[in-house]
C-alpha cells in the first residue's frame, strides 16, 4: 500500500508525542525492527473495554481497512485508560489490566492490576510477518509466539473429535471439515481468551506440514531397506494374496491427487497389509498421521494405537506418536479392509518448537490482528468475547424438547406417521425435521417438494402445528444443479463459485449431477438466497432450518489445494483468506432476513459447521457425520465441551451416531443388541447436551424402531426424554442466562472448578448447568463407570440421593438404564409437570429440590418462549435462595413480567440432605407445597 511522505511523517510525529506520562490517550504504537530481517514492523496495542486488548501487528503503518467479519463492538470510550512510559517500556493502564510494550521489539505483556503475569508475547516479539502470494493474492503469512505458564492448560479452539479435552503439547489444524469446527479462540486456564481474528487456515502448536513416509528409512517385512513390504489380498481375511510390491510410502487420501494402486485393485482387492520397520533420523517423539476409511488397525512397535471404522465417502484422522531413538528400527503395520476408500500415513520428526510456547499461524492475512480477554473465570471471558463477537439471541422454547429426525423421511406420510406414533405412544417430542432429498431428483436448489410424494407440504406443516403440537426444520442447502431455475438467478449475477462446473464434477445423486454453491460473501447473493428459500419454504410455515454442508463441503476427498480452488474467489476476497467462515455467512444471510421478514418470530438455525461470532445468528451446530460406534461416542464429550467453552453455547450430535457399521444393517442378535445398547448409552448422553437431538442413517433411530417397549432400551430412552421435559424450567432459565448473562450450559469441569488441578485434563464429565453432573458410559456392556467428584463441595446422587464428599473418585453404579448424575451440594433444582411438547401447559406447579449442605441460590427466567419481545424487557426472573445456617428457602420477589406469566403458581418444595437421602423424582408427597404470586415468601426446613 503507497503512503505519502506526508502521512509518514504524521505518523512519526504520533507515535513521538501520543506517550505523555499520565495523559489519557485511546492506544499505544510502537515502530521496531523486525529482529530477524531487520525490516520496519509496527504493533498497536487498542483498549477496547477495561479487560479487552486489541494488538494488532502489522508491516504497514496504517490498521487494514478490511472489515471484521467477526468483532461487531467497537472501543469503548473510557477516561481511565492511561499511557506511561518508562525504562524503554510503554504501558497503558485500565481499571482492570496493565499492558507492556517493549520499544525496541514490539513484544507486548499482559498483566493483572496487581501484577500478576497472565500472558506474555516472546520477549523479541514471537512474531514473523512473511510476504506471500496466494491466489494471486498479495498478502502475509503470519506467526505469533505466546509464553505460556508452568501448569498452564488450553482449551477452545472449536470442535475436534480426538478425544483431547486440554490442547497444551499437542496441534490443532483449524480447517473447517465435516466433523470438524475450526473457531480461532483460545481459553487458558490462567483465565484469558484470544480471540485470533483470521478467517485462513490457522494451526494451533506445531505449524509444520506433514511428511510423506519416503523422508524416513524404510524396511520391508524381511528387513531388506528401501520400503515396506504391501500386500493385496483379494478376501477380508488377508489370506488370499494377490500381488506384493515394496512401497517407500502410502499416499491415497484424495479422488485427484494419489498414488496408484496396483492394476485390478478396484475389482479384485478386498484388503491391503502393510509391513515392516522404519528408522528415523532424529531422536524423540515422532508423531503420525494416518488418514482412512473403512477398517483399519495400525500397530506401532507391536502396540494396537488405531482401530477405526469409517464411513468410505468421510475418511478420519489419526494421531498416534512413537517415540524413537535415531538409528533404531521400529515395526510398523497396518491392515486396511478396502472398500472403495482413503488412506494414507505421514509424519513428523521431532517437535523443534519450544513446548513451553503457543504458536498460533495462518495463511492468509493483512496482519496480525488478535484480541486479548482477561476474566475473573470462564464465563466472565465467554461473556466478554459474546459482547466483541455478538449476543446469542433466545432460542424458542421448543428447540429444547426432543427432535427427531432421520437420513431421511421419503414422503409426507412418512414424516406424519412418524409424528403421529410419538403421539400414540405418549412419547414428548417437540420438533420433526425433514432432511435432505424432498425435491425432485434433477432439481436440487430449487427448494420445492416433489409433489408425488409431497402431495400438500402446507397442509403437512399445518397438520404438525394444529393436530400433533409439533415444530418442522427442514434441511436446506446452498448447492444448486446446473439448469435449475435458482442456479440461473444465481449465474446471472456472478454469484456461484464456477470451478466445480467448469470441471464437471458430478454429485452422488442418480446418474450424477453437475452443480455449485453460492457466494454468501456477497449481500445481494445473500439476499437472493433468502428471497428462494422464503417464496418455496418458509411461506410453508416451516419454523427452523437446518443449513448444511456449510464447510462448505462443495465436493468431498479433493486435495487441499483443489479444495479452496473450489469455494474461489468469493466477493470479498480469495477463497483461502475466507476459507474458515462460509457458515458464518450462511448463518447472516437467513437470520437477518427472516427478522426483516417476520420480526416477531424467533430464528432458529442448526448447520454443520462455525466460527467465532456465529452464536448472534440464532445458531446451533451438531457434530456432523459422526460414526455409530463407541469410540465416535467417547470422541462427542470433550468435542461437544471444547466447542461449548470456544463461545457458541449451542451444540448438538447425531444420537445413535449417523452412519453405521455395515454389521448393524442387517445384524444377527448379538449385534442387534450391541446397537440397542450404544443407541441407548448415545441418548442418555444426548439428554444432557443444549439440543437434544437423535438422528442417522439405518437403522431407524426413533425409540419404537429401536426396541420394542419390554426392552430396556426402550425403557431407558423413554425415561431419558421424559426426564429432560420435566427439567424444562431449570433448561430454559439455562437459555436465559446464555443470552442474557452470557452463559454456558454444556461446561467442561475446569469452568467451574478450576482450583482443582485434577478436572484439568477431564474431558468425560461436564456440568449442564450449574448444578447436575453428567458422566456418559461409552463403552459396551459397562455397568459402572469411574467418576471423579470435584473437590471443595459435596455431591448427591441423583438417583438415589446418597451423599458424597468431594475431591475422590468412586465408582459409580451405571446399570443399562441409568447413567452416573449427581447433583452439585448447594443447589436448588426447579422442575415441572410431565408434559408431551415444550408448550402442552404452564410450568404449573414446580417442584423444586433444595440439595442443603451449603448456602444456594437460582433465579428462574421466564419469558413467552417464541417472540422476541424480551429485547424489549417482556421477561421475569424469580429469585430461589437457600441459607444452611437458617435451614430455610427464600423464594424472592419476581422481578419483570410478560403478558403470558403465570401471575400465581404452586410450588412443592423437596429437602434433600445428608441424612436425609432421597432421590429426584415427583410421585411422591413434596415436604411443603406453596402458592406464590410474585412476592417473597420464606420457608424453613423441618
Amino acid at each position: 500500500m503507497i503512503r505519502t511522505v506526508f502521512q509518514k511523517i504524521l505518523l512519526s510525529l504520533f507515535i513521538v508525542f501520543t506517550f505523555l506520562n499520565g495523559q489519557p490517550k485511546k492506544e499505544i504504537v510502537v515502530k521496531y525492527k523486525d529482529s530477524e530481517t531487520q525490516l520496519p514492523r509496527w504493533v498497536r496495542v487498542i483498549p477496547y473495554d477495561d479487560n479487552i486488548i486489541r494488538v494488532v501487528a502489522s508491516a504497514d503503518s496504517l490498521l487494514s481497512a478490511r472489515r471484521s467479519l467477526v468483532v461487531v463492538s467497537q472501543p469503548q470510550e473510557k477516561p481511565s485508560y492511561f499511557i506511561k512510559e518508562k525504562n524503554g517500556l510503554l504501558s497503558l493502564e485500565t481499571s482492570k489490566l496493565l499492558v507492556q510494550v517493549s520499544k525496541s521489539s514490539g513484544a507486548v505483556s499482559f498483566f493483572s492490576k496487581d501484577g500478576k503475569v497472565l500472558l506474555k508475547e516472546e520477549s523479541n516479539g514471537g512474531r514473523t510477518i512473511t510476504p506471500t502470494n496466494v491466489l494471486g493474492e498479495q498478502a502475509y503469512a503470519i506467526h505469533q509466539a505466546f509464553e505460556a505458564k508452568p501448569g498452564e492448560a488450553f482449551y477452545g479452539l472449536g470442535q475436534h473429535q480426538n478425544g483431547i479435552m486440554n490442547y497444551r503439547g499437542h496441534d490443532v489444524d483449524l480447517w473447517q471439515y465435516n466433523l470438524v469446527v475450526a473457531i480461532p479462540i483460545l481459553v487458558s486456564s490462567n483465565m484469558y481468551g484470544i480471540l485470533w481474528d483470521n478467517y485462513s487456515r490457522t494451526k494451533f502448536g506445531d505449524p509444520r506440514e506433514y511428511q510423506s513416509l519416503d523422508q524416513c528409512v524404510l524396511y520391508d517385512k524381511n528387513g531388506q531397506r528401501g520400503g515396506l513390504t504391501a500386500e493385496y489380498f483379494t478376501d477380508e481375511k488377508f489370506e488370499n494374496l494377490y500381488t506384493t510390491r515394496t512401497e517407500t510410502r502410502i499416499e491415497h487420501a484424495y479422488t485427484d491427487v494419489n498414488d496408484p494402486f496396483p492394476d485390478g485393485f478396484n475389482e479384485k482387492v478386498k484388503t491391503v497389509r502393510w509391513s515392516g520397520s522404519i528408522e528415523c533420523q532424529k531422536s524423540g517423539a515422532h508423531k503420525f498421521r494416518l488418514y482412512c476409511s473403512s477398517y483399519t488397525k495400525m500397530w506401532l512397535n507391536g502396540k494396537l494405537v488405531v482401530d477405526s471404522w469409517r464411513q468410505n465417502w468421510l475418511p478420519w484422522t489419526h494421531f498416534p506418536e512413537l517415540t524413537m531413538e535415531k538409528g533404531k528400527r521400529y515395526d510398523i503395520k497396518i491392515e486396511w479392509i478396502h472398500n472403495g476408500g482413503f488412506i494414507s500415513l505421514q509424519y513428523l520428526p521431532p517437535d523443534v518448537v519450544n513446548p513451553n510456547v503457543i504458536n498460533l499461524t495462518s495463511e492468509v492475512a493483512d496482519q496480525i490482528d488478535y484480541y486479548f480477554i482477561a476474566g475473573n473465570n470462564f464465563d466472565s471471558i465467554i461473556n466478554s468475547y459474546r459482547w466483541l463477537t455478538g449476543v446469542a439471541p433466545m432460542m424458542p422454547k421448543w428447540a429444547m424438547g426432543l427432535w427427531q429426525c432421520r437420513e431421511r423421511y421419503r414422503t409426507q406420510d412418512e414424516l406424519l406417521d412418524v409424528v403421529r406414533e410419538f403421539r400414540r405412544r405418549n412419547i414428548p417430542l417437540d420438533n420433526i425435521v425433514q432432511d435432505w432429498f424432498y425435491w425432485k431428483e434433477d432439481r436440487w436448489g430449487d427448494h420445492e417438494f416433489d409433489s408425488t410424494r409431497y402431495p400438500d407440504p402446507a397442509g403437512m406443516v399445518k397438520t404438525l402445528h394444529d393436530s400433533l403440537h409439533t415444530r418442522m426444520m427442514i434441511s436446506v442447502w446452498p448447492k444448486f444443479y446446473v439448469g435449475t431455475k435458482h442456479y440461473d438467478e444465481f449465474y446471472s449475477k456472478g454469484w456461484l463459485y464456477m470451478r466445480n462446473v467448469e470441471k464437471g464434477q458430478r454429485d452422488w445423486v442418480g446418474p450424477g449431477y453437475i452443480s455449485t454453491f453460492y457466494d454468501p460473501y456477497s449481500e445481494g447473493a445473500r439476499e437472493l438466497f433468502w428471497e428462494q428459500i422464503n417464496k418455496k419454504i418458509y411461506s410453508l410455515g416451516i419454523d427452523a432450518w437446518w443449513l448444511d454442508c456449510t464447510e462448505p463441503d462443495i465436493q468431498s476427498n479433493l486435495s487441499r489445494q483443489e479444495t479452496i480452488l473450489r469455494q474461489h474467489p468469493t466477493a470479498l476476497g480469495s477463497g483461502a483468506r475466507y476459507l474458515n467462515t462460509y457458515s458464518l455467512m450462511n448463518c447472516q444471510a437467513v437470520y437477518e432476513c427472516q427478522r426483516k421478514t417476520n420480526p416477531q418470530q424467533r430464528v432458529f438455525i442448526l448447520t454443520r459447521s462455525a466460527f467465532a461470532g456465529q452464536q448472534r445468528y440464532s445458531a446451533a451446530t451438531w457434530s456432523g457425520d459422526v460414526a455409530a460406534r463407541w469410540h465416535d461416542l467417547a470422541m462427542q464429550i470433550p468435542a461437544g465441551l471444547n466447542f461449548s467453552i470456544s463461545g457458541i453455547p449451542y451444540w448438538t450430535t447425531d444420537i445413535g451416531g449417523f452412519a453405521v457399521e455395515p454389521r448393524f444393517e442387517k445384524p444377527d442378535s448379538a449385534n442387534l443388541e450391541e446397537w440397542r445398547e450404544q443407541m441407548t448409552r448415545w441418548f442418555q448422553f444426548g439428554t444432557f447436551c443444549p439440543i437434544f437431538r437423535v438422528h442417522g442413517q439405518y437403522p431407524y433411530r426413533e425409540m419404537f424402531y429401536v426396541a420394542p417397549p419390554e426392552h430396556p432400551a426402550y425403557q431407558a430412552m423413554l425415561h431419558y426424554d421424559q426426564l429432560r421435559y420435566r427439567l424444562m424450567p431449570y433448561i430454559y432459565t439455562l437459555t436465559g442466562m446464555v443470552t442474557h448473562r452470557g452463559y454456558t450450559i454444556m461446561r467442561p469441569l475446569v469452568m467451574d472448578f478450576g482450583d482443582d488441578e485434577k478436572v484439568l485434563e477431564i474431558g468425560d464429565q461436564f456440568m449442564f448447568g450449574n448444578s447436575i453432573l453428567v458422566n456418559p458410559v461409552t463403552s459396551f456392556k459397562s455397568r459402572s463407570r469411574e467418576v471423579y467428584l470435584p473437590k471443595d463441595c459435596g455431591w448427591y446422587d441423583f438417583h438415589s440421593g446418597r451423599y458424597y464428599k468431594g475431591g475422590e473418585k468412586i465408582l459409580a453404579d451405571a446399570p443399562y438404564t441409568e447413567i452416573p448424575l449427581f447433583v452439585k451440594e448447594g443447589s436448588i433444582l426447579p422442575t415441572g409437570s410431565a408434559i408431551q411438547y415444550s408448550f402442552e401447559k404452564p410450568a404449573d406447579t414446580l417442584r423444586v429440590f433444595v440439595f442443603t449442605g451449603r448456602d444456594a441460590s437460582f433465579e428462574l427466567y421466564e419469558d413467552d418462549g417464541v417472540t422476541f419481545d424480551y429485547e424489549k424487557g417482556a421477561y421475569s426472573w424469580i429469585p430461589f435462595s437457600y441459607s444452611e445456617k437458617e435451614k430455610s428457602l427464600t423464594i424472592g420477589k419476581r422481578q419483570g413480567t410478560f403478558p403470558e406469566m403465570l401471575t400465581t403458581r404452586t410450588i412443592e418444595v423437596v429437602w434433600i440432605a445428608k441424612k436425609h437421602p432421597r432421590s429426584v423424582e415427583w410421585n411422591s408427597s413434596a415436604d411443603v407445597a406453596l402458592r406464590y404470586d410474585g412476592n417473597e415468601i420464606k420457608v424453613r426446613m423441618k
